[in-house]
């Protein structure tokens, strides 16, 4: 479990699920389903929503937006459909959810710009490519489909009417597979526009041509190309590893079959356009109204059409998905064994306590107080942070371990014990005891009586960790223990802020898992691990009402969904 843990939480360039979503977790709904496959690291395809609410006719839209979750399944991923419901965006929707959407006649179309007044609103709305984006960035989501972006509208040139989608792929880093760019708007500008945010575009498939919705060739040529599913994932894996927080357009051509009606289709929408521009409808409206009446002139050929791409693209994007989470498990391991060939000592940090340990353990099954008992009595090394680091280390690892000891035989013995770790980051203080910690058990190993003397921990101080602010600021990830002061965890979790770096939060017991919630530290963790009793402690300081029987037992699935490493204490 640790093994697993580690290659897990050290790989670089991977941020994590609640770095992006948990922090604002009150605006966000994420489904079971879909968390769960984002925590196992399984494939995950986003799917936008104004398809259902806007681009189609009920019921075709409910339909077609059940068919296509169907074939991401079929394709061994999980569908998120993302959607905006009384003002929570929903990463993965329900089928109730899904019916709500399509039936509703008065939902918004919800881009970027729209977020913030819908959610405001509490309103319902289906969001647009641009907002989908976002939401499954958020999630953790590297592969969306959709059925084409908006682009630059033709005569953008002098109306600056140029869609949100372009400039969200110039700011967002993920995969969007679609069917190129609509075909009512300017593809040239829009591919120089692309070209300009810094967006990697590429065809799919066996050519460059760039397709224009309905058609497979719009006249114009992609920079790049990709030929299957694993070019596709390695060209996702690249731009994700870079950091460049920019996205990736996967142009998908139209299935050869129904290509032969775009020409029909070309014709229905140079009218429609004309019709659109002669009633002065510009923005937003545009589309919906060129797309029905296309359907309306072609009789339902652009609808089928339509369909037909989205179809395809589901399963071109899933089989995409597939490959880009076996492509990351690939450079993950290849991390790994770097990480054990380097014996990196700045990855990881650990600060947390360190103990002597002495448990006393009786031959009898009751112990009597006030009177020698027959029994044992051995000493062992412990402490939570301690035993952390120790593990790392035993995994090949050498973390740096920051704690605080006396100056005492005690310290010498501990320390003599860990010389396989890096305790470079151990104060030894001349005025202080080393923590002790001393365990009376019975013969069947229930405690009886425990007693510790942990005050040295509390010189584990801000001042003192301040002084590898540079080992922290580089790390990938830091661990701490419940047993360090409250000011320590405040610092360390604003440091984690400021760089990005996961942080890893141990409660110890129940009465230190509250530390980093007493303020906005909390937001900056990434992990813990806490028992069932940590865990409400956790719940009640947040003011949250501690739920009982099989709703406390969603509440603890929902946790550990929001942090990704199964707890094998919960």
């Amino acid at each position: 479990m640790m093994k697993k843990a580690s290659a897990l939480i050290l790989r670089r360039g991977i941020s994590t699920f609640q770095s992006k979503l948990c922090k604002n977790d009150s605006l966000f709904r994420v489904h079971p389903s879909v968390s769960q496959a984002l925590a196992e690291n399984r494939p995950v395809v986003a799917l936008e929503s104004t398809i259902i609410t806007h681009g189609m006719p009920y019921p075709h839209n409910l339909s077609t937006a059940k068919e296509v979750e169907a074939i991401v399944r079929a394709e061994e991923a999980t569908p998120a459909t993302v959607g905006v419901i009384d003002g929570k965006i929903h990463v993965g929707l329900s089928s109730e959810e899904l019916d709500h959407l399509a039936r509703c006649k008065s939902s918004m179309k919800v881009s970027r710009r729209d977020l913030p007044y819908v959610i405001s609103k509490g309103l319902s709305g289906g969001t647009t490519v641009s907002a989908t984006m976002i939401a499954a960035h958020r999630a953790g989501i590297s592969v969306f489909v959709t059925g084409g972006i908006g682009g630059v509208h033709r005569d953008g040139e002098n109306s600056l009417d140029i869609s949100a989608d372009l400039t969200e792929l110039g700011r967002t880093p993920i995969a969007v597979v679609s069917a190129g760019v609509k075909s009512i708007l300017d593809i040239g500008r829009t591919l120089e526009f692309l070209e300009t945010q810094g967006v990697c575009v590429a065809t799919y498939g066996t050519s460059k041509n760039f397709p224009a919705f309905f058609s497979p060739q719009s006249g114009f040529i992609s920079p790049y190309q990709v030929c299957n599913p694993e070019e596709a994932a390695k060209l996702i894996s690249s731009t994700l590893s870079l950091g460049l927080q920019s996205g990736v357009l996967l142009a998908v051509p139209i299935p050869q079959e129904h290509a032969a009606a775009g020409q029909q289709i070309e014709q229905a929408i140079q009218t429609a356009v004309t019709e659109a521009s002669a009633k002065g409808i510009t923005g937003r409206d545009v589309t919906p109204f060129i797309l029905q009446k296309v359907n309306e002139l072609t009789e339902g050929k652009s609808l089928q059409a339509n369909i037909a791409l989205i179809r395809n693209n589901a399963k071109v994007g899933s089989q995409i998905a597939c490959a880009l989470s076996k492509e990351m498990n690939k450079r993950k391991l290849r991390n790994t064994s770097d990480h054990h060939g380097k014996k990196s000592e700045s990855d990881v940090v650990v600060i947390g306590g360190i103990n002597v340990d002495f448990i006393a353990k009786g031959k009898t099954q009751t112990l009597l107080f006030g009177q020698t008992n027959p029994g044992s009595v051995c000493q062992s090394f412990g402490g939570v942070g301690r035993n952390i680091a120790d593990s790392l280390s035993r995994l090949g690892y050498k973390p740096l371990f920051i704690s605080a000891t006396g100056a005492d035989s005690h310290s010498d013995a501990v320390l003599n014990y860990c010389k396989h770790m890096n305790t470079s980051g151990v104060a030894r203080l001349q005025d202080q005891s080393t923590a002790t910690y001393c365990a009376v058990i019975t013969e069947s190993g229930e405690l009886s009586l425990g007693l510790g003397d942990m005050d040295v921990h509390q010189q584990i101080t801000e001042h003192y960790v301040s002084q590898f602010e540079k080992q922290l600021s580089s790390a990938t990830l830091v661990c701490l223990d419940g047993n360090i002061p409250v000011s320590t965890i405040d610092y360390v979790c604003s440091v984690a802020k400021k760089h990005n770096i996961n942080v890893w939060y141990e409660p110890t017991d129940s009465e230190k898992a509250c530390k980093p919630f007493l303020s906005d530290a909390w937001k900056s963790l990434s992990y813990s691990s806490p028992n069932l009793a940590e865990l409400c402690t956790m719940n009640k300081t947040l003011g949250i009402q501690t739920p009982e029987g099989e709703s406390l037992l969603r509440e603890v699935r929902k946790y550990l969904m929001c942090f990704r490493v199964p707890s094998t204490r919960c």
